[in-house]
């Protein structure tokens, strides 16, 4: 995608100049913000003092594109999950999500952010595979597992060679999570789980699942009846899981249905820190924030677009971008754009600070998803006829929003979480 406008090179059916290179062809470290954002995309230079490991991570993230966005749309097209792209993320150290491993990137919550945005602008389905890989399975492990579940997860995970899962939502239990019916029960020295979940990214065909459950275990009282993380290989007996098909978001990535009919695991596979939900939503907060950014990164992509096609489609002997309406929309899709740089620049200084709140998380999350949804309607349709095909990306990035408006929390819930905080009254039934 090149600097000099951001633009994907859109081949409409009238007048437009030659395409661009996909990316510029920079060894990470290389580039500069603006290169990687130029002012007409970033045009209160948001992210121009971006430098360091954060900057090289940004830069490794765009790097990417001109290798794997060709694939990445076909991939799309026929529903199909490329999964080796998940190694090839561990391959460059972006699957660690701002958390601190040992021998990998340790990034802010800033050079977090952006490589989400970044990979995001690239595509939606890649993006998820961070989100549940590094910011949801992995997190489980380092922030909730125990020495010898760290030392047996963690390297397969941030490298990309094994895959796992976050296996929360179920059937019937998505925004109430918290009600969950999949059951842990101990048997001597098992855990014997049961119950179904659903939207399980990489539930199947991978390595290991982060399971919830509630526990029943009498010889614990304080934690009998509360939900707790297990680590389920995936390939137990009475593990059964089945892609979910006829998906129009996040086509590329695959997630399932699971069932769990009497799966037993050993004493040792729960996650010793997950005593309760709360525990599972300092997982859930943390990813919320990622959420944000993502928003982020398909809205630029959507107004890169726009812009390119303004300056390149000739309609009635001139190219588009010397209407007058189409400049105040362009302008409009901006003025969201900026706005949503400053929720996610704010968010990663109160995180850098420690003061991050879940109420502000899930602010910066609704308020992106939504506008990120508006603005990428808008770039379809100044588009034209041009905007529905796939060659042209805005229709693939529009449509896996849908995915990102719903999933880490719906625009209800969290709408919800902030009026809680600012009436002090809750309303959630």
């Amino acid at each position: 995608m090149a600097a000099d406008n951001g633009g994907v090179g859109f081949e409409g059916s009238g007048t437009a100049a030659p395409e661009k290179p996909l990316a510029p062809g920079l060894a990470p470290g290389a580039a500069t913000p603006a290169e990687l954002l130029d002012r007409t995309a970033d045009h209160f230079a948001v992210f121009a003092d971006v430098a360091g490991e954060d900057l090289d991570a940004w830069q490794t993230a765009r790097s990417l594109a001109p290798e794997i966005l060709p694939r990445l749309v076909d991939c799309w097209d026929r529903a199909e999950y490329p999964v080796d792209l998940v190694t090839r993320l561990g391959d460059v150290d972006l699957l660690t999500d701002g958390l601190e491993v040992p021998g990998h990137r340790h990034l802010s919550p800033l050079g977090a952010g952006l490589v989400n945005m970044e990979i995001s602008r690239l595509d939606g389905s890649v993006g998820t595979m961070i989100g549940v890989q590094g910011g949801l399975a992995l997190r489980s492990i380092v922030l909730l597992g125990s020495d010898e579940q760290k030392a047996r997860w963690v390297e397969p995970l941030v490298t990309g060679t094994e895959f796992g899962a976050f296996a929360l939502t179920e059937p019937d239990h998505g925004s109430d999570s918290v009600s969950l019916e999949t059951t842990a029960r101990r048997e001597g020295e098992e855990w014997v789980i049961t119950g179904q979940k659903r939207w399980i990214g990489n539930g199947v065909g991978g390595h290991v699942s982060v399971v919830w459950a509630r526990v029943d275990d009498e010889s614990d009282p304080a934690l009998h009846g509360q939900v707790s993380g297990f680590l389920v290989e995936q390939d137990r007996e009475g593990y059964d899981a089945e892609v979910i098909r006829g998906k129009v978001s996040l086509r590329a990535l695959h997630q399932a249905l699971i069932r769990l009919e009497g799966v037993r695991v050993p004493l040792a596979s729960r996650l010793p820190g997950a005593r309760s939900f709360k525990d599972t939503s300092t997982v859930l907060f943390a990813t919320r924030a990622g959420v944000a950014w993502s928003a982020l990164g398909h809205a630029i992509a959507c107004y890169e677009a726009a812009l390119h096609h303004a300056r390149t489609r000739i309609q009635f002997g001139r190219p588009l971008a010397k209407a007058q309406h189409v400049q105040v929309r362009l302008a409009t899709m901006l003025q969201t754009l900026t706005a949503m740089q400053l929720y996610c620049r704010r968010l990663a200084d109160l995180e850098a600070a420690g003061t991050l709140t879940p109420e502000q998380a899930s602010l910066a999350k609704v308020h992106n998803t939504r506008n990120a949804r508006v603005l990428a309607a808008d770039a379809r349709d100044l588009l034209g006829g041009s905007g529905i095909l796939l060659e042209n990306h805005v229709v693939r990035h529009m449509a896996d929003l849908e995915a990102l408006h719903t999933y880490e929390g719906t625009d209800t819930v969290q709408s919800l979480i902030v009026g809680r905080a600012v009436t002090g009254v809750g309303a959630f039934v």
